[in-house]
């Protein structure tokens, strides 16, 4: 890996762990619903000019169809189930589950495009989902919490929210390899954008939202999805879907180191371990860790 996908992979990185915090900060007052439409909404607004000043609405208009089902299943769908999460967990908690989108894009490019299972991958795949196991068993209840979602229905929205993630990131690499990143980044937030606003127009918030939400909505829209969202197609492009998703080993880093500086959050325990074990499945199941092979004598 060059220095520079390295760097563009670290900021990419503290930027989407930090969107666990913002959404923990905006979620409540906004409603999961209405947060996303106005986080994919914004980056639209930012990143639209910058696709005509480079020349490229040519290259989405070709590829539209495939830009827009990306849309929705990498940014629609997962926003609002990691916003569902924010009302019920901490945003530490929410960025260790989302590690698990390597596991699920292991999973997918094997049934779906057949990659071939080694020991090493089913052994980190095991590994992973036992962790998760862990971190579910100390962490659910089913009763609702202060607004309303229990922390067993918050869990489940993060693994489908990463599921979403597993999929797309096999579907962008076999669909829309070589396009440019800018056209797919723009394109699958405006097609996010059209898939949230009448639901978001249904559920918008009935008080009006504090200067703190609003301020939340920006970091998501500008920091979290236009400028992140444009790292991540690139890396996808230059590095492969597998080794881009590999962000996500750091995000419960940043995500929990953003959520203890601002708001206070403690690890737990049983947070540190079940982390650990999902990192370590997610490492041997994306070959980042080697499984060790025998020398002969």
């Amino acid at each position: 890996m060059k220095a520079l996908d390295l760097i563009e992979l670290l900021t990419l990185a503290a930027l989407w762990g930090a969107s666990f915090l913002f959404m923990r900060l905006g979620a409540a007052e906004f409603g999961p619903v209405a947060l996303s439409a106005l986080r994919v909404g914004l980056a639209t607004l930012v990143l639209l000019p910058l696709l005509f000043w480079r020349g490229q609405a040519a290259v989405l208009r070709a590829h539209w169809r495939t830009i827009a089902f990306v849309g929705v299943v990498n940014s629609a769908l997962p926003f609002v189930l990691f916003s569902i999460a924010a009302l019920a967990i901490n945003a530490g908690l929410s960025s260790i589950f989302n590690a698990t989108a390597p596991l699920w894009g292991a999973l997918i490019a094997w049934f779906w495009l057949g990659d071939r299972l080694t020991r090493a991958r089913v052994a980190g795949l095991a590994l992973g989902f036992a962790g998760v196991l862990w971190l579910a068993w100390d962490t659910a209840s089913f009763k609702p919490g202060e607004h309303g979602v229990s922390a067993a229905v918050a869990i489940a929205a993060c693994l489908g929210a990463t599921l979403c993630y597993g999929f797309a990131a096999n579907y962008t690499k076999r669909q829309l390899s070589g396009v440019a990143s800018l056209a797919v980044a723009t394109g699958s937030q405006l097609a996010a954008t059209l898939a949230l606003a009448l639901p978001a127009l249904w559920w918008w918030p009935a008080t009006v939202p504090s200067t703190t939400a609003w301020a939340s909505v920006a970091g998501l829209a500008l920091l979290c999805t236009a400028v992140a969202y444009l790292l991540y197609f690139r890396l996808i492009d230059r590095l492969g879907a597998a080794r881009a998703i590999t962000v996500t080993f750091l995000l419960p880093v940043f995500g929990s180191a953003w959520g203890a500086i601002f708001l206070g959050e403690r690890l737990t325990p049983a947070m540190l371990f079940g982390c650990a074990v999902i990192l370590l499945g997610t490492a041997l199941t994306t070959g980042v860790l080697r499984w060790p092979v025998r020398q002969p004598d």
